[in-house]
């Protein structure tokens, strides 16, 4: 939806960038800008910047950057315009909604109210007689009444068309039913999705029932039906339990495989349990997890399938800043029948006792070998010292290098060589990359989003310049001659500079925050400008433009040299304004 420039304005004014990120953020100031924890990637070290007088935010982490709007998108998962509605309430604005955007968000609206009506319908239907076996089922699966009313837990009566009638009585249609996922269709008719099923409602952590996970009470397939993608649900950024889950106290977050362990976990007093939703571990989970808490215990089965999901989710949980543990359960299939067998206090020691995820990850590579070989004993060292040269820590690769020795019976000074060599030929290999990318600088310097290509890399480098001088002092619109978006090898940045120029000449102001663009744009646009740092230049800025319009005449691919003499120039023209 297109907003008016001047209620953009106005909204930028009443919602300062500082302000918005530090609901989210602890920021302090450093100079001219202000930094703080990244919320969307995990860190130690602060490499979230804050720029006040630019309006935007960056991290030099993740590199996700933007305004206000983008930040609210971002760390809320909004729409755009949801997000300016959210800032507008804020500042206590009204909203100017054209029709376009008032259908979308209604259609929103009108989705989350069918799917709590269907959850009412399905929770009903539990407590009546087509809904006694799946009552029996879940009393039989230990879980009481509080627990199928916290949850919302319901039953799919095993009818053709029983939730599309109750639902059209309601006033919902056809296709809203379709467009929430409920119903299937075959030869032009609609029927339940849903049949036959304890039915567990998928909630978001703004409250907002999303979806479904339907569970068969037999051993019938599919074990687990859920919800299809739908405009309100996206299963790679949700997790099962989490609006419940972030407001424990416990400082730590439970991720489990099932529902049935993340609800028994919440009955036994760990009410920090989350499940992913019938996908494996995706890095839009790891970050959505990394919003909540620090330190992640993961419980997957420990057949050969839930190892292997294990150990793909550690590295994203790792990229995401989290500290992990590995809980193996002992005497019992999953954490329900651990729980139910042995009480929460026998559970307490077992995530007490729980591996870190190096010595789970050491774990699974002794147990491929046999060591009392000696071709596979030394497999298992070599395979050993290279998970060990990962590490950051001389400290940590000693003392797990100490372990792997001890374990298959050699020298701690022959682990230690073993995890040298490997540490080193690591370190090579990323030497050898970065000099690689040192001699390709158009490779170097393409963005990283690829939905962005950089063809031309010496216009490319110009029309950066020119958007991140622009932003800094936009007077110099004034001196673009006949410069235009469409001259420009990049059509995002042409795009920007065409609509940063009308702003300007409209007398509006001239800022990345009220430009309506993808988040990964944005993030792109916000780098721009961290690139290009220094004070304004109006000769270098005349060189960028004349670059510009002699590229686009003569539609020339640069090379590398040419890009090198151009960011040379750029580098010699910096100093006061001309």
């Amino acid at each position: 939806m297109a907003f008016p420039p001047a209620f953009l304005d106005e909204l930028m004014l009443r919602n300062p960038i500082e302000d918005v990120v530090g609901q989210y953020v602890t920021l302090k100031r450093s100079g001219a800008n202000m930094f703080g924890l990244c919320p969307f990637h995990g860190e130690k070290t602060a490499s979230f910047s804050v720029a006040p007088d630019k309006g935007i935010y960056y991290c030099f982490g993740c590199h996700k950057g933007g305004g206000a709007i983008n930040f609210m998108m971002e760390v809320e998962g909004l729409s755009y315009p949801d997000a300016v509605r959210a800032l507008a309430k804020r500042a206590g604005m009204e909203v100017p909604e054209d029709e376009q955007y008032q259908s979308r968000y209604r259609q929103q609206e009108r989705l989350w109210a069918l799917m709590k009506e269907a959850a009412r319908y399905f929770h009903g239907k539990l407590y009546s007689p087509e809904g006694a076996e799946g009552l029996a089922y879940a009393q039989k699966r230990g879980m009481p009444k509080g627990t199928l009313t916290k949850f919302g837990i319901g039953f799919a009566p095993n009818s053709w068309n029983g939730l599309c009638e109750a639902m059209r009585a309601k006033g919902y249609t056809d296709q809203e039913l379709k467009d929430a996922g409920l119903v299937s269709e075959k030869n032009g008719r609609i029927y339940d999705r849903f049949r036959n099923r304890l039915m567990f409602p998928i909630i978001d952590t703004r409250g907002n029932i999303i979806g479904f996970g339907g569970r068969v009470m037999d051993d019938s397939t599919p074990k687990y039906l859920n919800s299809p993608e739908t405009l309100i649900f996206n299963k790679r950024k949700n997790l099962f339990g989490l609006n419940l889950a972030k407001k424990s106290k416990l400082g730590y977050l439970i991720l489990v495989e099932g529902y049935m362990d993340a609800i028994a976990l919440h009955q036994y007093g760990f009410d920090c349990a989350v499940a992913s939703l019938g996908t494996s571990l995706t890095e839009e989970h790891a970050t959505l997890l990394s919003r909540y808490t620090e330190q992640v215990y993961l419980i997957y089965d420990a057949d050969e399938a839930g190892q292997r999901a294990a150990q793909r989710a550690i590295p994203m949980l790792e990229r995401a800043g989290l500290r992990i543990k590995v809980l193996k359960v002992r005497d019992a299939k999953d954490p329900d029948e651990f729980l139910k067998k042995f009480g929460p206090d026998r559970f307490k020691l077992l995530l007490e006792e729980s591996a870190n995820r190096v010595e789970y990850q050491l774990n699974a590579i002794r147990s491929k070998y046999d060591i009392r070989e000696d071709d596979q004993k030394i497999r298992y060292v070599h395979e050993a010292a290279e998970l060990i040269s990962t590490l950051g820590s001389s400290v940590q690769r000693e003392v797990y290098g100490g372990r792997v020795a001890e374990s298959a019976g050699i020298s701690m000074e022959a682990m230690k060589l073993e995890v040298n060599k490997a540490f080193k030929r690591r370190m090579a290999i990323q030497r050898k990359k970065e000099e690689r990318e040192k001699l390709a600088p158009a490779k170097a310097l393409q963005p990283k989003e690829r939905s962005i290509r950089y063809d031309n890399m010496k216009s490319a480098m110009a029309e950066e310049g020119i958007l991140a001088q622009i932003l800094r002092d936009p007077s110099l619109l004034a001196d673009c001659g006949k410069l235009r978006g469409g001259d420009f090898s990049v059509p995002l940045l042409g795009k920007v500079f065409d609509d940063l120029n009308s702003r300007y000449h409209q007398g509006l102001e001239v800022s990345l925050s009220v430009l309506e663009v993808s988040a990964e744009e944005m993030s792109h646009l916000a780098g721009i400008t961290h690139r290009h740092q220094g004070t304004v230049n109006a000769d270098a800025f005349r060189d960028c433009v004349n670059t510009v319009l002699a590229q686009h005449q003569s539609a020339g691919v640069s090379n590398d040299d040419d890009l090198m003499a151009l960011r040379n120039q750029l580098k010699e023209r910096k100093g006061t304004r001309a």
